[in-house]
């Protein structure tokens, strides 16, 4: 029996691609903000409907480097319920991560908990939109203008998702996009930060070119995170079809819930009021208790029948070697993003799959 893994890329037409590689060919021009690299830019913030965007080689640099734009150090309040990139980029800026537990519905950062944990030190918030689901984008506001802290938001699921017909991207200082091959949008590698002013993406632009603003100027100690020629040619593309992959993701998603809504024990995540989603993942929660197997145990059987879930966040970003020392990382303090790490695991779910390989997962499941 075939395997069925937990995604694959959404790849367009290589006869359409291959006309975009004659052009890069032809012009030998192959990096150092090209003509795709500037169509890509403005066409992605067009049908983003944000200001500005900086195109990245990837996301986890455009992290790092969204951090060294606003100057943030000190501590940043963060959530442990994501991947290491998120954190990791503020271990590469010299700050301290602090940990704050996530509400139990969308399993983002509880806002409840932020205001807590606030310092002299902290000078930052940096929220995830967990599997694509916006975060309370007012309350976390509400709490940065009454501190004076930035809000950067890690928008690496949220490609495409609005709130009441409004970018989710516009919100926070900024926004950090990630189009890795796994994403719902891909470049391959790659991966933005989305800005409100052009200022801002001037000196973001200048960061990810090793800080030169021209030949002789080098204004801080930049990096080179610039997305290439064929990455940028590779998105033009992509947006073509983007549209069309997300919609098919829509139909995976309710075929899913279709055949799962009636398994005691098995929990996943309802659509938001006023969201525009690109489900970009189905994540189920399997409460042992009641369904008679823990998570670990159904991810196991699953891989005996040839499918590859994935457990996605586990461990907790907080549990790992590097962070676990924090005092905001104890267990205790991580209730809710603690028990969601044991009971999760993430569905296939890609353009591609068929909806009787749906059905095969979720027999599975009933079993």
């Amino acid at each position: 029996m075939h395997k069925i893994f937990v995604t694959q890329p959404a790849l367009p037409p290589i006869d359409e691609f291959s006309e975009y590689l004659k052009q890069i060919w032809e012009s030998k021009i192959l990096t150092n903000n090209g003509p795709f690299h500037q169509q890509f830019e403005k066409e992605l913030a067009g049908y983003l409907g944000v200001k500005y965007i900086s195109l990245f080689s990837n996301g986890t640099m455009a992290l790092i480097t969204a951090l060294q734009a606003l100057k943030i150090k000190g501590e940043v309040i963060t959530t442990p319920f994501s991947f290491v990139a998120t954190t990791h980029s503020l271990w590469w800026n010299n700050i301290k991560p602090v940990f704050v537990d996530i509400e139990p519905v969308h399993y983002n950062i509880d806002p409840k908990k932020i205001e807590a944990a606030i310092t002299p030190h902290t000078t930052a918030i940096m929220p995830v939109h967990v599997y694509g689901n916006p975060c309370n984008v007012e309350a976390i506001q509400k709490i940065a203008e009454k501190y004076g802290l930035k809000v950067v938001y890690d928008a690496a699921h949220a490609f495409a998702v609005k709130i009441n017909d409004k970018s989710l991207l516009n919100y926070g200082d900024l926004s950090v996009m990630s189009f890795h091959a796994t994403k719902v949008f891909n470049t391959i590698e790659g991966g933005a930060i989305v800005c409100h002013d052009e200022s801002t993406k001037r000196r973001i632009d200048y960061l990810k070119n090793f800080g030169f603003a021209d030949e002789l100027t080098i204004i801080a100690p930049g990096i080179n995170a610039k997305m290439n020629e064929i990455q940028s040619a590779y998105g033009i593309l992509q947006l073509k079809y983007v549209n069309s992959y997300i919609s098919k993701r829509m139909e995976i998603t309710d075929y899913y819930r279709k055949l799962l809504c009636n398994i005691p024990g098995i929990n996943y995540v309802q659509d938001m009021s006023d969201i525009t989603h690109n489900f970009a993942y189905f994540p189920i929660f399997i409460d042992s208790e009641v369904y008679g197997k823990t998570r670990d145990e159904v991810y196991e059987t699953l891989k005996r029948h040839n499918i590859f879930g994935r457990r996605y966040f586990y461990p907790l970003i907080s549990q790992l070697s590097a962070y676990s020392g924090i005092p905001s990382a104890k267990p205790g303090n991580l209730p809710v993003a603690t028990r969601a790490s044991e009971q999760v695991i993430c569905l296939p779910i890609y353009p591609d799959l068929s909806m009787s390989d749906v059905s095969r997962v979720c027999k599975i499941l009933q079993i």
